[in-house]
């Protein structure tokens, strides 16, 4: 059968309010219409769907049946609609980003919060990941950004975009600062105290590893850490030299010391990247354009 798809939402509105008059005023149309369509109706249905009466119509058996799959039908559409019409408008909506803890705390979380403020149905969902796992996050489809730190893998199949510089610090705690204050170091003379560093597979280790092998020296920490917030806790306990990124220290006025570096720690790279060809919703759109302009 190709019968119209107008005739079962007349259907479903006559059904609905037992009344043609009624099915006619939400329709926007008139009596004698919405009669000649459910007349229509029914002979290409072959059968009977109502049963007129004075006090409006109710449904046959058959016209029960149908009912019971029309309805469940145009609710989902109409659900769908009522979806797209929100989304179109940022009133719901998910974005998801997978980002390590440097762009959070360095770049990421203001932009969220402002985005919040601006759109406060849109749910946002972030993944606190290494640069790899994100960007494998990204390319498998699983998150709508990646927002990393360098060094990162050139790949055709990602846009990368730098947003933002950051540089980083060599740290050390109490006891060490009493050994070590108002002295200057070389980056490459650290070696010869205990190192924390995040994991291995993590961007950081990456930079301070081809960093130290171009000043002719190994880069071997003494202890690794799963996140970059555990570095300062470790160092600040006395633990070993730690870097981090001068913005941590905002929130650590006491125990941790920054040691005199003769040659600084070069700048890294805050980027944001997306997969080329992909086309993101509105709501992941409006972030995007976001935190490009921040």
């Amino acid at each position: 059968m190709n019968i119209s798809y107008d005739y079962y939402r007349i259907f479903y509105y006559v059904a609905k309010y037992g009344s043609f008059t009624q099915a006619a005023n939400m329709l926007l149309n008139n009596q004698p219409n919405i009669t000649r369509a459910m007349k229509a109706l029914e002979s290409e249905l072959g059968c009977t769907l109502f049963l007129r009466t004075n006090k409006g119509v109710t449904l046959t058996p058959e016209g029960e049946a149908l009912y019971a799959h029309i309805s469940l039908a145009f609710e989902h559409i109409q659900t769908g609609e009522e979806e797209i019409s929100a989304n179109k408008g940022l009133q719901k909506g998910i974005v998801s980003i997978g980002a390590t803890e440097i762009s959070l705390r360095c770049f990421l979380l203001p932009i969220l919060n402002d985005y919040r403020k601006k759109y406060p149905g849109i749910r946002i969902k972030i993944s606190n990941l290494s640069t790899p796992q994100a960007l494998s996050a990204l390319k498998n489809g699983l998150v709508d950004f990646a927002v990393v730190t360098t060094p990162t893998e050139r790949n055709t199949e990602l846009h990368e975009v730098k947003v933002k510089d950051f540089r980083e610090v060599a740290i050390c705690g109490e006891i060490l600062q009493s050994k070590l204050g108002g002295m200057t170091f070389a980056l490459k003379d650290l070696i010869q105290y205990p190192i924390v560093s995040l994991e291995k597979g993590r961007s950081t280790h990456t930079f301070y590893t081809e960093l130290f092998a171009k000043r002719g020296v190994s880069f071997s920490p003494d202890l690794e850490a799963a996140t970059a917030d555990q570095i300062i806790p470790i160092v600040k306990h006395n633990l070993g030299i730690g870097f981090v990124p001068e913005q941590f220290l905002y929130d650590e006025p006491n125990g941790i010391y920054m040691l005199n570096l003769k040659d600084q720690i070069p700048t890294r790279e805050i980027c944001v990247v997306t997969r080329k060809g992909h086309s993101p919703s509105l709501a992941a759109r409006e972030l995007g354009k976001m935190m490009l302009e921040e």
